[in-house]
């Protein structure tokens, strides 16, 4: 098939969902009920919800200051401010925006800006960053900055772990009943951890869709499709968007559909998206016949541990389970396990410089890949949301490249 596949329909619902999920968090903030919480994108959105919180996160906003590259005009805000260039740029981009007083969701749904918070709450197990970024806000309105500190460097999750971080989720009960002005009910928070679990499910089946011969799906789409799974976990909605996805996927299978046309070579991404970039990128592998059929970042949704029986032992375990949050050895086997799962002929790593958490290049994973196990491996540099640490030029001479010597090995 020559041709590119017709859009998913089912893209539709997900904006429309999109819509709700800001329109509602902009009349809560303006109208104070419900309360506002900010979460870290992997921090404990099942008990904030469970305690009648609208949640907002801003990371998920980070990312779309990259898409729509109006980080490229905030960024220097936030440096100018003292918040060094070398940091995370979600952060950056995100700080810039608030203080020019600019936002993309103005364009998208006409809210003027991010909502005012109530409570902000972090989990660490992404990086330290998340909680530099939700105290400089905590400052700025008033706001209480509580959040959990989990392990980094893990290798076995051992029980001691977990129990310590289900009792920091704990901890956090108290303060959130008092600003949501709501009881706890433990079988509410049975019922948003079961849900965030069917999301998982629902999830990691669609992306399971990347293992088919030829790929149905590419990290290109998961990229667009993964927001659901970010910003609705725990909600019935979540659900909801994912059946519907999953019966189109299911009907486009039937018809052999393919997300690259003419698919010839398989790789597995490493590494944050070039947010900025990812049409530029789509396209360049796309008239390489290449499809990136599987990544790190977008399994970053799927939470294996959740278990409504045992919610908070299941968060602490399942937060704990992150990759970000492992060791290298682990990491290494993770990848090689992936890449056999999703036939993949080679792997790119991204070296974003301001996200070195998620940059899994920096000590000699690639050699060891190559070396050790014969995967192909090829580095780009760049940046998740900072584009004048990424050149279009080079990115596409190296990805060319490195297609050719799949092509070579494979002849």
């Amino acid at each position: 098939m020559s041709d590119a596949p017709p859009p998913i329909a089912a893209t539709k619902l997900m904006k429309k969902l999109m819509a709700e999920h800001f329109l509602g968090l902009d009349r809560a903030a303006r109208e104070g009920s419900p309360k506002v919480a900010w979460c870290t994108s992997v921090g404990p959105a099942e008990l904030l919800h469970a305690l009648g919180f609208l949640v907002y996160y801003p990371e998920n906003h980070g990312a779309l200051l990259g898409a729509t590259r109006m980080a490229s005009e905030t960024i220097p805000v936030a440096n100018a401010a003292g918040y060094s260039p070398d940091i995370c740029s979600y952060l950056t981009a995100d700080v810039g925006a608030f203080l020019k007083g600019v936002t993309p969701l103005t364009k998208a749904y006409g809210i003027k800006g991010v909502p005012r918070p109530d409570v902000l709450v972090f989990n660490t197990n992404q990086c330290r960053d998340v909680q530099d970024w939700f105290q400089w806000y905590g400052r700025h309105f008033g706001a209480p900055v509580i959040g959990v500190r989990t392990q980094r460097g893990v290798g076995p999750v051992l029980d001691s772990m977990v129990a310590d971080v289900s009792r920091q989720i704990q901890y956090l009960v108290p303060a959130l009943e008092q600003i949501s002005g709501n009881k706890f009910d433990i079988d509410r928070l049975r019922e948003t951890v079961g849900l965030s679990k069917q999301c998982t499910v629902m999830w990691r089946r669609v992306l399971e869709y990347g293992a088919k011969h030829p790929a149905q799906l590419s990290f290109f789409d998961h990229t667009i499709h993964m927001a659901p799974a970010v910003v609705l976990r725990g909600l019935p909605e979540a659900v909801t968007y994912y059946d519907t996805l999953l019966a189109e996927l299911v009907e486009r299978d039937k018809e052999g559909l393919a997300a690259v046309p003419g698919e010839r070579f398989r790789l597995y991404w490493d590494g944050m998206p070039v947010w900025g970039r990812l049409r530029m990128l789509g396209d360049l592998m796309a008239s390489l016949h290449t499809a990136i059929v599987a990544s790190t970042y977008c399994n970053s949704w799927i939470f294996d541990a959740f278990d409504p029986a045992d919610p908070f032992i299941s968060m602490a375990r399942a937060y704990l389970d992150l990759f970000i949050v492992r060791d290298e050895a682990f990491k290494e086997r993770y990848i090689l396990d992936h890449v056999a799962l999703y036939g993949c002929h080679g792997v790119v790593f991204h070296d974003a410089k301001t996200c070195p958490n998620n940059s899994n290049n920096r000590y000699a994973m690639p050699q060891r890949l190559q070396d050790l196990h014969g995967v192909p491996t090829l580095v780009i540099n760049g940046d998740l949301n900072d584009l004048r640490c990424f050149s279009d030029e080079q990115a596409r001479t190296n990805l060319e490249a490195f297609v050719e010597q799949i092509e070579e090995l494979a002849a």
